[in-house]
């Protein structure tokens, strides 16, 4: 596996097309997969209004103060600042969206969201579909998970977009446990959709919400969060779903105040990186190990490279079952 560290060029461009075929013969869900949380935070705008998301103290404190509130609004808002694509080149594949509507604006444009307001949801899938496009056998996950001030025709905007954009790049729902990336690559498909919304129901390329399981700690503190992601592990299921591990800390009110300035990744998560990277160091993917572990700041690590070389315990474990 290539050790260069993630976010540096494109050295884990290929990764899943790189794998051994014992590890491409395997289910999807017993892979490690490294994931992004609110993926798309790279830039958020600081001229849009605040996203119908944020509670109403948020709002008020936003119009009062305008653009410099949002300012530091940015500051806890952001969780990434990689592009698509270099997330993409990193070996990122799997992508946490949150998506809305902009109060006021007619037509029915829908756009990324974290507190405020992010790129066109449009340009960001173009971006992956053309990362896609050169990168034949890397497949990604689509999480659309958080809806705002979407009404049925922004729902059926949405959805014909990602039909229009990745066209028979889009795997067709079937049972979790046969999907490898052998029958991926055989059919050509590279993006599996989940849909958390009842608007996607009977359409065969729109994944349930409940298929892929991210269960949300909620908590700044390293070692509930680690504890948690334990608990949360024994729990999983062994048929029918992939599973995220959110290896997050969540700010909340009083540490949002305490380093308002800081912002998230100075306060909260450089701090904390160790305990949670080498949480993520002593996992396994298989049966009821990890599969899909989502970090923010994903660049301040070799977060994706650890995730991704977490596999080769799965190829010393197949090498054990032989002799």
């Amino acid at each position: 596996m290539k050790t260069r560290p993630a976010g540096i060029g494109n050295v884990n461009a290929d990764w899943m097309g790189s794998l051994p075929p014992k590890l491409s013969a395997m289910p999807l869900k017993h892979l490690a997969v490294p994931g992004s949380h609110d993926s798309f935070t790279y830039w958020v705008d600081v001229h849009a209004p605040v996203g119908p998301d944020q509670k109403a103290f948020v709002k008020y404190l936003a119009t009062m103060f305008s653009v410099l509130a949002k300012k530091v609004m940015v500051k806890w808002a952001m969780t990434q600042n990689l592009t698509f694509k270099e997330q993409l080149e990193a070996g990122i594949r799997y992508f946490d969206l949150r998506v809305s509507s902009k109060p006021r604006e007619s037509g029915k444009e829908i756009y990324f969201i974290h507190g405020l307001f992010g790129h066109k949801v449009s340009e960001g899938l173009l971006e992956i579909n053309s990362f896609l496009s050169k990168h034949r056998k890397e497949v990604v996950f689509l999480d659309f998970n958080h809806y705002y001030a979407m009404g049925a025709e922004h729902h059926v905007y949405l959805l014909t977009m990602l039909q229009e954009v990745f066209g028979s790049k889009l795997c067709n729902m079937c049972a979790v446990d046969s999907i490898t990336l052998d029958y991926l690559w055989k059919n050509k498909y590279q993006v599996i959709v989940f849909y958390h919304h009842p608007s996607a129901q009977g359409i065969p390329v729109m994944w349930p919400g409940n298929k892929i399981p991210a269960p949300w700690a909620n908590t700044t503190e390293p070692n509930k969060l680690t504890q948690f992601l334990e608990a949360t592990l024994k729990d999983r299921s062994s048929h029918g779903s992939f599973h995220v591990s959110q290896a997050i800390l969540t700010p909340r009110v009083n540490t949002v105040a305490k380093g308002l300035l800081w912002g998230l990744r100075n306060y909260l998560v450089e701090r904390n990186l160790p305990t949670i990277i080498s949480w993520v160091e002593a996992q396994r993917p298989g049966l009821d190990g990890v599969n899909i572990i989502t970090s923010d700041f994903v660049e301040l690590t070799d977060f994706a490279n650890i995730v991704i070389k977490l596999n080769n315990l799965l190829l010393s474990e197949q090498e054990r079952k032989q002799r």
